[in-house]
């Protein structure tokens, strides 16, 4: 620990264009920290900002308990003071409690889940690479088809029947059905640390606080020992730089203030000796003393060990300055360098380098006792959450949201419900009195007219008997005559008065009740549909339904600062996961407690911080949307335009938007299938009919082809019948004509013998007439040599005997 001691501004900050190294100074820090202090401690006539707020919202949750101090009812009712008079049950009416339980008990049925969307470069390439896979196989859905039934390969990634039809099923598909396993393991992360931290109980907090004081406050941080934690902080306790914003996203500087026993600041500085905290002890005291602040504790006792430190974070500027140096060889080198490295431009050239620098955005973190100068803790913030896309920015460990704050001032709506929370309370107390000074109902007895009376006993008729009479039986007996004969006056002795003193006046109130209950559903939007307490008999349901929706409008403010929470504080889980995954010494515990619900993405774990991720809050449709979607669905049903397994499907989507777009694509695809089937329908019904056409047409062909046939077979058999006769005949004409031509080729050979014989009887003939002629020719010119005389060339066989004329025919 150390105490400084320096004239400080009472009312400013420090400047922000001093060095880094001032910056981390005690100084600095405490300068910052009596900033704060000022700001929000100074006292002045009505007293200070923070206890005015504390007390402020203080007021609003003892309304909120129905807790509220009866002291202004007191004092309404007190005449000069005096209350003895009055004995009445000032215990406040519950009225606020029973709003305050209905909006709250019903953001918790409000479902709502985080989803992940990997936005890096590296992711958009995978989910762009995937689409255009699914697009090609949509183009080429028929080529595919007949190659797995021509080859047996199945070439699809998925079942082709439930491939997108069009680019905006295609949309639909990629939101519904594409989730890399990146994206379930960051889901899986940021649930599991929600889990740890039990964020479901502080978001019901969170929810009342908006409710009731009109502001809520969580916080996150990074913990060596523990991770990452998720804490409520009550809103009452929390100091902020002035905003305008209702989800403070321009504070400046953020803190807390914590009343924690002394011994616990050794836990914060284990340099404080015990002269130190003797010091702050007597510090603390003067400061309860100053600020009165005993009156906040049940015991007095209490404050004197305790001390007030404030938890402050601040927010400023670093530079990040190097020294970017030329090599030789034509590289560069990079040196780290502080903030006041600035040399001269003439230096910066002739050294062959050149300075870079950036600024980022940086938290430092500060324990200050309250009311004195001693800071406990002044350092810069470790672990301080980047976003990947812009990490120049960080974010604050506060996470706040007031939804109706305007110039700095926050409404709620218990703040609305209060002034006429304070008439119904008004209004009950004179009720209590109207009803306690209202008298019952008595009897008028008339003694004359007793006195008229003689019951025949001999005993006079006296007024104990008559109320007996009067009481048991109702009965009153009386004389329409005196004994004397005149006309008695008091013939009904007895007569009921009734009283009715307080009636109208206990009717008014109950009016005026009323009246100021309905101011209450009038200004909040929380009609009797919504509570349930006086539904009307003679309104449908859907009416009252309708009626409790449009309440709920008027609480969807609320609803929306609770998911602004869940999602900041969502996107600044998933940076402080890359942190740990990446520095932490518990990283492989942290995977295993994360893995332990979904064994599959354990390796995609260790890798999440290389991602970055865009964070969205899938919200379940409320009652109204729910009852819309429904409403499609059975309408789509009753038209058959669905089946039941697509509104199955339909109803387990959180998302309404994505509902419908895929209730219209499942209609349209029910469409087509409808029109596919009675397509089919139809050729089958054609198709029957041309099988029993073709039946028909088969029967008489048989029939047909068995007449033919036997036709056939008939004269299949007269053929054979003249076939057979034919080769009979054939083989006798065959024996007839091969016995002529045996006989014709005799005659021939017979013929041919002859001519043969004639020729050469011819020839021989002819020869011997040659040798005859050559003889005689031989003869003669002999004879003309010798000359002989003539020659006689007859012959003894010069004869016709034997000569034959038919060797003259032409041959």
């Amino acid at each position: 620990m150390r105490e400084v001691k320096i004239n400080i501004s009472s009312v400013g900050f420090p400047s922000q264009f001093v060095s880094d190294a001032e910056k981390e100074t005690q100084e600095f820090g405490l300068q910052i920290g009596q900033a704060i202090q000022y700001e929000w401690f100074k006292k002045d006539s009505t007293g200070c900002r923070y206890y005015s707020q504390w007390r402020d919202f203080n007021r609003l949750r003892l309304y909120a308990r129905g807790e509220q101090s009866i002291v202004k009812y007191k004092n309404e009712l007190a005449v000069d003071g005096d209350l003895s008079y009055l004995n009445l049950d000032w215990t406040p009416v519950p009225i606020i409690p029973k709003f305050v339980d209905i909006v709250v008990n019903g953001m918790t049925d409000r479902l709502f889940k985080v989803k992940a969307y990997a936005q890096d470069a590296l992711s958009q390439a995978n989910r762009n690479k995937y689409q255009d896979m699914i697009e090609g196989q949509m183009a080429a859905k028929e080529p595919l088809q007949v190659l797995q039934q021509a080859t047996g390969f199945n070439p699809f990634t998925m079942n082709p029947d439930d491939l997108p039809g069009s680019d905006e099923e295609l949309s639909l598909y990629m939101n519904l059905n594409y989730k890399p396993a990146i994206e379930i393991a960051e889901e899986e992360a940021i649930d599991t640390i929600f889990s740890q931290n039990h964020y479901q109980d502080i978001r019901k907090r969170l929810d009342y606080d908006m409710m009731v004081t009109g502001m809520a406050v969580a916080k996150h941080e990074f913990l060596p020992g523990a991770g990452v934690e998720v804490e409520y902080v009550d809103p009452a306790n929390v100091v902020y730089s002035y905003t305008e914003d209702p989800h403070f996203k321009d504070c400046f500087y953020w803190g807390e203030i914590k009343t924690l026993p002394i011994t616990e600041l050794i836990k914060i500085d284990p340099s404080l000796t015990k002269e130190d905290l003797q010091k702050i002890a007597q510090y603390s005291q003067s400061w309860y003393d100053y600020f009165n602040t005993a009156q906040y504790y049940e015991n007095d006792i209490f404050y004197r060990d305790t001390c007030t430190l404030m938890y402050f974070n601040y927010k400023t500027t670093q530079k990040m300055v190097y020294k970017k140096k030329k090599l030789e060889n034509g590289g560069s080198k990079i040196i780290e360098k502080d903030d006041t490295f600035n040399p001269p431009e003439d230096m910066l050239e002739e050294g062959n380098f050149e300075k870079l620098e950036k600024t980022i955005d940086v938290w430092y973190n500060g324990i200050m006792v309250m009311g004195t100068n001693i800071m406990l803790k002044w350092e810069l913030a470790k672990n301080m959450v980047r976003p990947k896309s812009s990490s120049q920015h960080a974010i604050p460990n506060y996470v706040a949201v007031a939804p109706r704050m305007y110039k700095g001032v926050i409404e709620s709506l218990v703040r609305r419900m209060i002034p006429f929370a304070d008439l119904i309370q008004m209004t009950h107390l004179k009720l209590q009195q109207v009803i306690a000074r209202t008298v019952p109902d008595g009897v008028y007895i008339d003694a004359d007219g007793l006195n008229e009376v003689d019951l025949g006993t001999g005993s006079a008729y006296n007024p104990e008997d008559a109320l007996r009479l009067y009481f048991q039986t109702g009965s009153v007996i009386g004389r329409s005559y005196t004994q004397e004969g005149d006309y008695n006056q008091g013939k009904v002795p007895i007569q009921q008065l009734t009283s009715n003193s307080g009636s109208s006046k206990t009717q008014m109130l109950i009016t005026n009740y009323n009246h100021y209950l309905d101011m209450i559903r009038a200004v909040t939007g929380l009609n009797e549909a919504r509570d349930g307490s006086t539904p009307s008999p003679d309104a449908l349901v859907g009416v009252q339904k309708l009626a409790a929706l449009n309440s709920n409008t008027a609480t969807r403010h609320i609803l929306e600062g609770s998911l602004y929470i869940y999602r900041t504080l969502a996107e600044a889980l998933t940076y402080r996961i890359a942190d740990i995954l990446e520095y932490a010494d518990f990283k492989e515990d942290f995977i295993n407690k994360v893995g332990k619900f979904n064994v599959s993405i354990l390796e995609e774990i260790s890798d999440l911080y290389i991602y970055d991720f865009g964070i969205f809050i899938e919200l379940s449709p409320d009652e109204e949307q729910q009852a819309l979607l429904e409403q499609n669905i059975q309408m789509a049903l009753s038209k058959q335009d669905i089946n039941l397994e697509d509104a199955i499907d339909i109803r387990e989507i959180r998302n309404l938007k994505l509902a419908n777009q895929l209730l219209k694509v499942k209609r349209k695809a029910k469409q087509e299938s409808d029109e596919a089937r009675e397509l089919q329908k139809q050729a089958m019904t054609a198709q029957q009919q041309l099988k029993s056409q073709e039946l028909a047409g088969q029967v008489a062909m048989e029939k047909i082809n068995l007449e033919t046939e036997s036709k056939l077979k008939y004269k299949q058999g007269e053929i054979a019948l003249e076939i057979e006769r034919s080769n009979k005949e054939a083989g006798l004409k065959s024996q007839l004509m091969k016995q002529e031509f045996q006989y014709n080729l005799q005659l021939r050979g017979v013929d041919s013998a002859a001519l043969s014989q004639r020729e050469q009887t011819r020839e021989d003939a002819k020869s011997e007439r040659i040798s005859q002629q050559n003889t005689e020719q031989s003869k003669l010119i002999t004879q003309r040599k010798n000359n002989l005389p003539p020659q006689n060339f007859e012959s003894n066989e010069d004869s016709l005997d034997g000569f034959d004329l038919a060797e003259f025919e032409p041959r």
